[in-house]
């Protein structure tokens, strides 16, 4: 954090990120309230675990392929806003219209169209907010930012529970999740007003190439994907074994979120302070989210959201500050797109692995994430002197 900024930029800055984390609160409503119960739906839709795996993965290849492109594209023409709006337009319309969908297969496009917003807008809005973070700290902003965030991922879920609860069904919750769709376009009207330099940041030279160490960077973020499960999963499990009742699987990701958003603001307290190593930590309780949730009764099911809502958290307060300590403001857009793109093709590979091995062997599923995130925890572990030594470029 650069100690020169005045405490009139600081207000400017936060209540920018303030104004831009309500739009993602509105938003998560949204989608999280969907993403809640996505594994169920496709299951009474008559979708296959493994199905279940590629569905949830392969929103995320397809999106993460969009990301690298977007980045550049955020990076070449400056147009922050326009990219962000369309793509929260997109990420918005498509969530209601799960309520309509008759097959699995017909859901499945839809989960991978929500998928496509976020790709268009996830590396223009990281770089406005990285621009605020600058300001206020890094972990300091994404972790606020990732707490506002996972406020909505609370709220989305319990609108679902409530809805579930009375109609027995999980199509007619996905009605609601317009007033929260609605929501999020109004913040981001006002996010945009309370942006301090309203203008568009002027190109500054830097070099064409970005360091070796973020290759290396995403490489690490890549692995971490690759041995991360997917929630819908883990929720395909709990109802299978009649683990939960139905209704109570929105709540149990409502309460992950809430730990997701509290741990971010944690760990970004804790990146401000010590750096990406503490990742490593969030790493190592992360990992026993796969041997409580599929190895143990129904006691293991508390424990693993817990340690999975953890890992998440930790991911959402570090990850993106890692890169915004390194990377200029000039090629943010290329950095964000080109470690969204790896980081979401890896976590398809994952979770299609897994929802395979969930079919073959629950053991084998577990030993497969847990090796991937070791080796993750290994690799942020190395990278925490050339990160702390490198200067941005």
């Amino acid at each position: 954090m650069d100690l020169a900024f005045t405490d009139q930029e600081r207000k400017g800055a936060l209540r920018f990120i303030i104004a831009l984390g309500f739009v993602s609160l509105f938003a998560d409503m949204t989608y999280e309230g969907a993403h809640s119960v996505i594994g169920p739906l496709l299951k009474d839709l008559g979708a296959s675990a493994t199905q279940v795996g590629i569905i949830a993965g392969l929103g995320e290849m397809i999106a993460a392929s969009l990301r690298y492109f977007s980045g550049r594209l955020a990076d070449r023409t400056r147009a922050y806003w326009t990219i962000t709006t369309l793509g929260y337009f997109l990420n918005l319309v498509v969530v209601p219209g799960l309520a309509f969908a008759g097959n699995w297969q017909a859901a499945a496009l839809l989960v991978v169209a929500e998928r496509t917003g976020k790709s268009l807008r996830g590396p223009a809005r990281d770089v406005l907010l990285s621009e605020a973070t600058e300001v206020v700290g890094h972990g300091k902003g994404f972790g606020l930012h990732a707490a506002m965030d996972q406020t909505g991922a609370v709220l989305g879920p319990l609108l679902v529970a409530g809805s579930v609860a009375r109609t027995h069904h999980f199509g007619p919750a996905f009605l609601w999740l317009a007033l929260p769709a609605a929501g999020a376009f109004i913040a981001l009207l006002f996010a945009r007003w309370a942006r301090p330099d309203k203008g568009t940041p002027p190109p500054q030279p830097a070099r064409k190439e970005l360091p070796k160490v973020f290759w290396i960077y995403v490489a690490a973020a890549g692995l971490l994907a690759l041995g991360f499960v997917d929630f819908p999963l883990l929720a395909f499990h709990f109802q299978k074994y009649s683990l939960t009742k139905p209704e109570v699987i929105p709540l149990l990701y409502a309460g992950a979120m809430g730990v997701n958003g509290l741990t971010a603001l944690i760990f970004g307290r804790m990146f401000d302070r010590y750096g990406i190593q503490i990742i490593v930590l969030g790493i190592l309780v992360s990992l026993l989210a796969l041997p409580f949730g599929f190895l143990d009764g129904q006691a293991g099911v508390y424990i693993s959201i817990a340690c999975w809502a953890t890992g998440l958290g930790a991911q959402d307060a570090t990850l993106r500050s890692g890169i915004s300590q390194v990377v200029s403001m000039n090629k943010r857009g290329t950095a964000f797109g080109a470690f969204n793109a790896a980081y979401g093709v890896l976590w398809f590979l994952g979770s299609v692995t897994m929802g395979v091995l969930y079919d073959y062997s629950l053991l084998a599923l577990v030993v497969f994430g847990i090796v991937a995130q070791l080796g993750a925890g290994a690799l942020f572990f190395w990278l925490r002197k050339p990160l702390a030594t490198i200067k941005t470029v």
